[in-house]
């Protein structure tokens, strides 16, 4: 009796369906800059257990415990960055994306439209730059502890949206009666598998009307002494009722 042959067919493999996708993801960059005075006492220890007393400055400080205690007025200046590369449609934080701005990204102006090929699908951010950029902005807001706030300065130098190209194909195993889907960068040609296709994300069938406009709620956002980069538009699912 012969074993089964553990490796099945090619012909048991059958293509029901593929998309070429751009695949949206947002880079927010917050920093702040606080300029400040505090008060601050410093701990010194003298030379020998001998000394008793030390004159600093026409000042004269008793030795306590081989230390003198020094009042000091502190001159800070505190900077903190924030960087997220968040998932366009799930929101999620991932550092991984940062791979893809060293690729010379295109800056898009005008109509995006005309650079979609025909048949791709331009995936509509989910996440909100507004939420994004809020999250990463009150990671920047310290409670400085100061005598005296010289400079505060708080600002997101960067809100760009990007998006890349994703190429998914979900495969059929007739005999198994299982389904898979294959996904393939199309920036680093990684090879992955996927949870679902756009058309499942949504729920529906895919129309091919596509409407664009400014992002309104990037748009609706000033930042001074920063800009946004929108570099893609909303897509508006047809939602008529067919009559």
């Amino acid at each position: 009796m012969k074993p089964e042959n553990p490796h099945p067919k090619d012909d048991d493999f059958e293509l029901i369906y593929k998309e070429h996708r751009y695949q949206p993801f947002w880079h927010v960059v917050a920093k702040a800059r606080y300029v400040y005075d505090r008060s601050s006492g410093y701990q010194v220890g003298v030379s020998g257990k001998e000394v008793r007393e030390v004159t600093l400055q026409e000042r004269k400080y008793e030795v306590t415990n081989g230390h003198i205690h020094v009042s000091v007025v502190e001159h800070c200046i505190q900077e903190e960055q924030d960087e997220v590369f968040a998932d366009g449609v799930t929101g999620k934080n991932e550092q991984s994306l940062a791979k893809y701005l060293s690729t010379t990204p295109k800056d898009v102006k005008g109509e995006l439209e005309k650079l979609v090929p025909k048949g791709s699908i331009l995936v509509p951010p989910q996440s909100r730059i507004s939420a994004i950029m809020r999250d990463a902005l009150s990671k920047m807001i310290k409670g400085i502890q100061a005598d005296k706030i010289l400079e505060e300065h708080v600002e997101v130098t960067c809100a760009d949206l990007y998006y890349r190209p994703v190429y998914a194909f979900q495969y059929r195993w007739k005999s198994k009666g299982k389904e898979a889907i294959v996904e393939v960068d199309g920036v680093t040609g990684e090879v992955g598998s996927g949870k679902r296709t756009f058309k499942e994300f949504l729920g529906r069938a895919l129309d091919r009307n596509f409407l664009f406009d400014v992002g309104t709620d990037a748009a609706g956002i000033f930042i001074p002494g920063g800009s946004i980069a929108v570099k893609a538009v909303k897509r508006y699912i047809d939602t008529k009722k067919v009559k």
